[in-house]
C-alpha cells in the first residue's frame, strides 16, 4: 500500500510524516525505515528507526530512488513501513515519471509485504489520475 501527503510547501507535510513514522515504529513487530533528502530528522524520529539520507547515497532521479528502496527490502525481509520525506526533490519535479515511479513501488510494497508514504509537494491535482487507483491521499 502505498500513501501519499500532498501539499505545498509548509503546509506541515514533514511533521506530519515524522509524526507516522514514530506511530509505525510503535506499532510495528518488525524495522521502519525513513528516507529524507538530506539529514534533517535525526532528532524528530525515534533513535530505532533506520534514517537513510539520499544525499549521504548521490541518489537523485526516480530511478536510483527505485534502486535504493528496493535494495532496503531485499537487504532486510523484516521492514513493515518506509517513509519517505522531500519525494521531488530526490526524484524530480516532473509527475509522469513520478507516477511510473510510484507504479514500479505498488509492485515492490505487494512483493515485500511493506507499506509506504511519501510526501510529495504539490497539490492533489497535479497528481496523473493513473496514480489514485493504487495510491491514497492524506
Amino acid at each position: 500500500m502505498i500513501t501519499l501527503l500532498t501539499g505545498t510547501r509548509g503546509s506541515g507535510k514533514t511533521k506530519k510524516l515524522i509524526d507516522m513514522v514514530n506511530a509505525a515504529y510503535q506499532a510495528s513487530a518488525g524495522h521502519v525505515i525513513c528516507v529524507e533528502k538530506a539529514d534533517a530528522l535525526r532528532y524528530d524520529v525515534k533513535p530505532n528507526v533506520r534514517l537513510v539520507s539520499a544525499d549521504a547515497y548521490g541518489i537523485s532521479g526516480f530511478d536510483a530512488f527505485y534502486g535504493l528502496l528496493a535494495g532496503i527490502c531485499a537487504g532486510d525481509h523484516d521492514i513493515t513501513d518506509i517513509l519517505v520525506d522531500a519525494t521531488l526533490r530526490i526524484g524530480s519535479r516532473d509527475y509522469e515519471e513520478l507516477a511510473d515511479f510510484l507504479t514500479k513501488v505498488n509492485k515492490l510494497a505487494a512483493d515485500s509485504d511493506t507499506k509506504f508514504t511519501f510526501t510529495v509537494s504539490t497539490e492533489t491535482e497535479n497528481i496523473p489520475a493513473r496514480v489514485l487507483e493504487f495510491c491514497e491521499l492524506k
